[in-house]
């Protein structure tokens, strides 16, 4: 299969309401802002979402999370070494780097799509101890279109005792957060200089193009419960060539989001770019 023929460009406007779309850790799992007040969600977090529907699309996914394993391996490492995709027992221990490289990315298409570090290079290479890949799909952090409100609201949690279970254990207090309402942006961009590497394709972009359109889908907690996050539209700019008619910047400032999802697109000559709604 071809790798990519022409760059690509996108957007996605989503909704939040009632939900902590990406609690901070270091901050009492509040959901994070910046020092404007705006909501972020980190491209990592997206990233994961993005993984997630891949693989449940059926696709083969190297970095899974701990609740969404397929193949029961404990590790990255493991996943690596094993022979559960068709590469043979302990395959990247045995090429070369440029071998493993390959091996990767025609397996996995998060690696082919985001890069991968893989750190299990063979131990007689003395060239160095990891084999660093880059993906053509790069996608920024998402911020709201205007401050976010977060209203937090202390819990009460329940465990139980010790022993038989017949007596109930203490009852500890919490903190729970969450953003009332809000609109949300990410913009994103696929190279095909760099497809050529991975060996990313046509009908990955496509399959990518798929699953930002359901990207909440699938994605419940308690945090989030289900409906609460949404996307509203996938605007997607498909240039007629590998170096692009306009740049990235220059792209993505074509779009104006406003706080209650509606949106304006200046004209780009020559680069009409497709309108999707939310799954």
């Amino acid at each position: 299969m071809s790798s990519l023929d022409h760059k690509i460009d996108f957007a996605v406007i989503f909704s939040v309401k009632n939900a902590n779309p990406n609690g901070d850790p270091l901050n009492g799992n509040r959901p994070r802002t910046d020092y404007d007040g705006l909501g972020e969600i980190t491209d990592v977090c997206l990233k994961r979402k993005i993984r997630d529907r891949l693989q449940s699309d059926g696709y083969s996914i190297f970095v899974q999370s701990d609740e969404k394993k397929t193949d029961g391996m404990t590790s990255l490492k493991n996943r690596a070494d094993s022979d559960v995709y068709g590469l043979g027992k302990d395959a990247f221990k045995k090429n070369s780097k440029d071998e493993t490289a390959k091996l990767a990315c025609a397996k996995w298409l998060d690696v082919r799509a985001f890069g991968q570090v893989f750190a299990f290079a063979k131990e007689s290479d003395a060239a160095g101890v990891s084999i660093a890949i880059r993906g053509p799909v790069t996608i920024q952090s998402a911020f709201s279109r205007e401050p976010i409100s977060v209203t937090s609201t202390q819990i009460t949690k329940s465990v139980s005792g010790e022993g038989d279970g017949s007596k109930k254990g203490s009852d500890t207090m919490g903190m729970k957060h969450r953003v009332d309402k809000a609109v949300y942006v990410t913009y994103g961009a696929i190279t095909p200089q760099l497809a050529e590497r991975t060996g990313f394709s046509n009908q990955d972009a496509e399959s990518i193009k798929s699953v930002l359109q359901k990207l909440f889908e699938g994605d419940a907690s308690s945090a989030r419960p289900e409906g609460s996050m949404a996307v509203l539209k996938v605007i997607w700019w498909k240039h007629n060539s590998k170096s692009g008619q306009y740049s990235s910047a220059k792209v993505h400032n074509s779009l104006t989001v406003n706080p209650d999802g509606s949106f304006n697109l200046d004209d780009l000559d020559g680069l009409t770019p497709e309108v999707i709604d939310g799954f």
